[in-house]
């Protein structure tokens, strides 16, 4: 199993690592919420743990990017130090799965966790994207495109369930920027590499393309001619 843990405390961090490494599971951390979504842009993970005050980019907006723009439905379970019905509704209703209140047994997140990975396919209904001859499952990442099966690099996996859930919408290459990376892009070419390794995939073995460049303002995808 492969677990995100986005946490600042780092006593946190460590005694996770400490407990789960040993036992066979693979732990990335991240000490603020940009950082962590980059991390679960960039990756794919089993269950992510989530601290709810986090710097940059709190635990609820992380967790509501991730649902909602990103379409992730990797289990989420919240940490959180208080111990009130609303922070608890407040992080189930923005897309946790469960919640554990600091101070915890490391057992006992443990047994959340493999009930959470066990569960995510009765959680979440299974999203199917089609556009035209093109089907893409987020939550299992199978795509194809004339019933021919397709494979795109981790970020590109991402850049096509957000065109392909809005199309025909054009796209700026600040909004997709910012939803792929917030307040952090990287360099200037980053966004048009990826989109021209998506075309390689997605177009260029076909007739037509289905990722099309608005002059001057972005990108969005359409159904072929």
């Amino acid at each position: 199993m492969r677990i995100l843990i986005v946490e600042d405390n780092k006593d946190i961090v460590a005694n996770i690592y400490e407990y789960f490494e040993p036992l066979g599971y693979t732990v990335d951390s991240a000490s603020n919420g940009l950082s962590g979504l980059s991390l679960a842009i960039e990756n794919s993970y089993d269950v992510i743990i989530l601290d709810i005050m986090l710097p940059r980019l709190d635990g609820v907006q992380l967790c509501q990017r991730l649902r909602q723009e990103l379409l992730l439905n990797t289990p989420i379970i919240m940490l959180t130090a208080k111990d009130t019905v609303e922070d608890k509704v407040t992080g189930l209703k923005n897309g946790a799965d469960d919640y554990l209140i600091k101070p915890f047994s490391l057992v006992e997140l443990e047994a959340r966790l493999y009930a959470l990975s066990r569960r995510v396919s009765h959680n979440y209904t299974k999203q199917l994207l089609t556009l035209g001859p093109l089907e893409f499952d987020p939550q299992t990442l199978a795509l194809t495109r004339e019933e021919k099966a397709l494979q795109l690099k981790p970020l590109g996996y991402k850049i096509l369930a957000i065109l392909m859930k809005d199309s025909p919408k054009v796209f700026s290459r600040k909004e997709l920027e910012y939803q792929l990376w917030g307040d952090s892009p990287p360099d200037s070419d980053a966004l048009r590499t990826h989109i021209h390794t998506m075309r390689q995939v997605i177009d260029k073995p076909f007739s037509s393309p289905m990722i099309k460049t608005v002059q001057g303002i972005g990108y969005c995808m359409v159904t072929p001619k």
